[in-house]
């Protein structure tokens, strides 16, 4: 972190998530990293990838009305969700462009029609089981061995949704302004009687996997993470759990910088993403079989990483910049 920034941390991160492990802070003496290039390229064959991509989304903008028998796959997702979703953002961000390329990829050639909800509650609750929508991208998904300790909207995670295999690894952190008595917990228990901000409508299983669940601690769900930054420093919350890229892009449209605020050393979450269909889909899994052909291709040929990798460029220098 002291070397590289949130930013590089995570790029780092993803190049090297086979040699990380699932500890991010439990580096061993003598491990050797592989360093992306300064654009985030793995190699110099990956624009090459990039370019593929953004000629086949130029296709699906001119393709024609679809038939009858194949209509177009509705996707759903949310906005201000940056940088792995966001109407303003090549691709509609990088999570949404790993969905759109997977439907083109593994012999799959299906057309998509991506729309934005930013009540992802309705997500889950609605859209889905109505079939106003066939794919919700993307859904962090608890451990589900674990039931008894989860709330209610983290078990219908496990029981209502079918999802993909995993599709991106986000490091979750956690921040505290200095001389809070909760800035240098050792251990999640040590969490308990926080005020724990985290977005309205997102998960909250990282904290009830450890036993942290209301009343033993106290949730605050602002709209936007920039409002969880803010309340962190006006001492309505004690610690703001979010992905890294989210909270680093909101510090730096705060101009706030890690004196003003600081991540816990000690604690952090690694998390997976998924794209999800509801169980109530007669056709659910068949979306869900064709998203894993196309994902399982796109990592086996780099694409996915590039994918990834130009994402979280362009939103570094968007936030670098504004």
């Amino acid at each position: 972190m002291a070397a590289y920034g949130t930013y590089d941390y995570q790029m780092i991160f993803n190049a090297n998530r086979n040699i990380i492990g699932a500890n991010p802070n439990g580096f061993e003496e003598g491990t050797i990293l592989h360093i992306p290039c300064e654009d985030g390229r793995l190699t110099k064959d990956s624009l090459d990838l990039q370019e593929q991509v953004a000629l086949d989304e130029k296709a699906h903008e001119n393709l024609g009305v679809p038939t009858s028998y194949e209509p177009p796959l509705k996707l759903v997702t949310g906005g201000g969700w940056e940088p792995f979703a966001g109407e303003k953002l090549s691709g509609q961000g990088f999570m949404v462009r790993l969905a759109t390329t997977s439907l083109h990829r593994g012999e799959n050639n299906r057309d998509y029609k991506v729309s934005f909800v930013n009540d992802w509650g309705s997500h889950t609750e609605t859209l889905l089981p109505s079939g106003a929508f066939d794919v919700s991208i993307a859904w962090y998904i608890p451990d589900c061995t674990k039931l008894e300790l989860l709330s209610e909207a983290s078990v219908r995670r496990c029981t209502e949704l079918d999802f993909t295999v995993p599709v991106y690894e986000s490091v979750i952190g956690y921040f505290s302004v200095p001389g809070n008595k909760f800035a240098n917990a050792q251990k999640f228990s040590d969490y308990e009687g926080a005020r724990v901000c985290r977005l309205e409508g997102t998960f909250t299983h990282d904290l009830e996997e450890e036993g942290l669940a209301p009343p033993k601690i106290e949730m605050v769900h602002p709209q936007t993470a920039t409002a969880c930054f803010e309340a962190l420093m006006n001492g309505t919350a004690d610690v703001a759990g979010m992905e890294m890229e989210t909270a680093q892009g909101a510090m730096n449209k705060m101009g706030l910088t890690y004196k003003e605020v600081v991540q816990n050393p000690n604690l952090s979450k690694l998390l997976t993403m998924r794209f999800v269909t509801h169980k109530a889909n007669p056709r659910g899994r068949v979306y869900i079989a064709m998203l894993n052909r196309g994902l399982n291709e796109m990592r086996e040929s780099g694409e996915w990483y590039d994918i990834v990798a130009a994402g979280l460029a362009e939103y570094h220098n968007l936030t670098q910049t504004n």
